[in-house]
């Protein structure tokens, strides 16, 4: 997510460029993670589905891990050089909630592993997982404290409890422990369910959204199609209707964010817009899922399109990042 630099960063003398790049990239870029290992994930169920080329998923996959290192490594370097941004980020009511996006990602990449290196996988899983739950207990509580300005209730508020819930239930499945999947997934289901009237609420009586906030409802469209992609997980990817209706509500929420693209994209060309990118991902995901289970109808009718198009967003907004990265404008910094 994208906010103005004035909030995102705090003035500090950088001791080398290293310093300096690490010290202005926000904890919302670990959603690059996401997107990327999300494609990954899509194609590797495409191959299940359709019998295509299982290297693609796995190239993806690399991609991701390697975007993955990166960015904790620098997210490591900024809480070593520069504790008082990192201390401003966990203050921050928004960027906050991006923090734990680093469990998740690293979930995520757990599971990419999980066919050739079991053992690699439970290790990255394990600490993924901790990292994930202490955060997500950590900010929960500290929203329950209230006296929260309402002007940033935004879908943020889904990725410590719900987003970590639903990743962990569907890596913990893919590692052999569906019962414990059950129960991460109860917690990411009753969570989305209790946000999302809270953050409706505030979409529909509130002031409007500002600009540079705008690219966070991306993440509206996530927590149905992830949700079913961890129930397919926990419940063993027999196709029911409890799974054709989260993709449902998924596909409703799409059609509702490109009713707003116009409106959203008056944000400009920001790395925020990579909060569309998991949702995307992971509504192309799981029809392929559920295909490769023995589904038709439907879920055939549309899976090759919501792959299509979450290949073409991944893709764009890979360009798009590294036409900011050319540009200097990934890293900016306050004087």
């Amino acid at each position: 997510m994208h906010v103005p630099a004035s909030e995102q960063n705090v003035i500090v003398k950088p001791t080398g460029r290293l310093a300096e790049i690490a010290g202005n990239m926000p904890a919302g870029y670990f959603g690059m993670v996401l997107g990327l290992a999300g494609l990954g994930n899509a194609w590797r169920a495409a191959a299940q589905a359709w019998q295509v080329p299982g290297m693609i998923a796995e190239v993806i996959y690399v991609v991701a891990a390697v975007v993955w290192a990166a960015l904790i490594f620098l997210y490591i370097c900024k809480a070593v050089m520069a504790r008082a941004k990192i201390a401003a980020e966990f203050a921050h009511p928004v960027q906050c909630c991006f923090i734990g996006l680093a469990g998740v990602g690293t979930m995520l990449i757990a599971g990419g592993l999980a066919p050739h290196s079991q053992a690699a996988a439970y290790v990255l899983f394990a600490i993924g997982f901790v990292f994930t739950l202490v955060f997500g207990v950590w900010r929960t509580g500290a929203l329950w404290h209230g006296e929260r300005d309402p002007g940033t209730t935004t879908a943020v508020l889904y990725l410590p409890t719900v987003a970590g819930s639903f990743v962990s239930a569907a890596v913990i499945s893919a590692l052999g422990h569906p019962d414990w999947g059950q129960l991460a997934f109860g917690a990411g289901l009753f969570s989305w369910l209790a946000m999302e009237s809270v953050l409706l609420n505030r979409l529909l009586t509130g002031p409007t959204t500002p600009v540079a906030l705008r690219p966070s409802l991306g993440i509206q469209l996530a927590p149905a199609p992830v949700g079913a992609l961890a129930y397919i997980a926990v419940s063993g990817g027999t196709p029911d209707i409890v799974a054709h209706a989260l993709i449902g509500y998924g596909v409703l929420q799409l059609l509702i964010l490109a009713r707003l693209s116009s409106w959203i994209a008056e944000a400009g060309a920001v790395p925020g817009l990579w909060a569309f990118s998991f949702g995307a991902t992971a509504i192309a995901a799981a029809p392929l899922r559920l295909i490769a289970h023995g589904d038709g109808g439907a879920m055939a009718v549309i899976g090759p399109v919501l792959l299509t198009l979450a290949t073409l967003c991944i893709a764009g907004l890979a360009a798009m990042t590294l036409w900011l990265l050319a540009l200097g404008r990934m890293f900016p910094t306050v004087r």
